[in-house]
């Protein structure tokens, strides 16, 4: 891709990587969960895209290390403290500032069923709750928030952030660099070339549990939040 000139570019992972490379890359991680704003972001497609683009990206940065192994487990070792930093943020936003959520208005980045459903899901799977949100949209993006909300432990928040973001970032990287040189080497297909395809699977992959659960689901009683004391 040469030209970005549509709105729609901005669910395009190769418009991030092309445009900004390895530094938007990772603010774009740090904002899905620090600025809990990033949500309509591509989180997860971004990440396997970046993986193929991978000695590219940290070659254009640092200069290349000579190692697609090293190369991309910089580029994941980088994405992996952004989630961290990123989601530290939410949580200590959370602590701070998060019982107000509930009493804010909907705007067109802030809704509050999103928050309703990161807290149902943080009941549900407790602290394992932190690793798992990693690998879904939207949850990820408030699961922090309601972490620092309900008052988590703070070492038990950065422990399962840790591993979270660690794993969720070499996962999606790793995949995306080795898959592209298998199919590549056996199948003759390089994968760039198919990343529309690919894109539209990883979206449906992971949003269709939060899509499944928004329509299929239970009704909650969520007024059980706007009364509720967290301090």
């Amino acid at each position: 891709m040469e030209d970005f000139n549509s709105w729609k570019d901005l669910l395009n992972p190769e418009f991030y990587i092309k445009m900004g490379g390895f530094w938007l890359i990772l603010f774009i991680v740090f904002a899905e969960t620090g600025l809990f704003v990033g949500f309509f972001l591509p989180g997860d497609s971004l990440l396997f895209v970046s993986g193929i683009y991978a000695v590219e990206i940290i070659k254009e940065t640092f200069g290349s290390t000579g190692s697609d192994f090293l190369d991309t487990t910089l580029l994941a070792s980088g994405v992996a403290l952004a989630a961290i930093i990123g989601n530290e943020v939410g949580y200590y936003f959370g602590r701070k500032a998060g019982p107000a959520l509930y009493k804010r208005p909907d705007t067109m980045l802030f809704k509050k069923k999103y928050l309703y459903q990161a807290h149902d899901f943080f009941e549900k799977h407790g602290a394992l709750a932190i690793i798992m949100a990693r690998f879904l949209p939207v949850v990820r993006t408030f699961t922090p928030i309601v972490a620092g909300i309900v008052k988590m432990d703070k070492k038990d928040f950065l422990r399962d952030n840790v591993i979270g973001a660690v794993l969720w970032s070499f996962i999606l990287i790793f995949a995306g660099h080795y898959l592209d040189k298998l199919f590549m080497e056996e199948f003759g297909i390089n994968l760039k070339e198919k990343l529309e395809y690919i894109i539209i699977i990883i979206v449906l992959v992971t949003t269709l549990p939060v899509i499944i659960k928004f329509v299929f689901g239970k009704k909650e009683d969520h007024s059980k939040y706007e009364n509720k004391d967290f301090e």
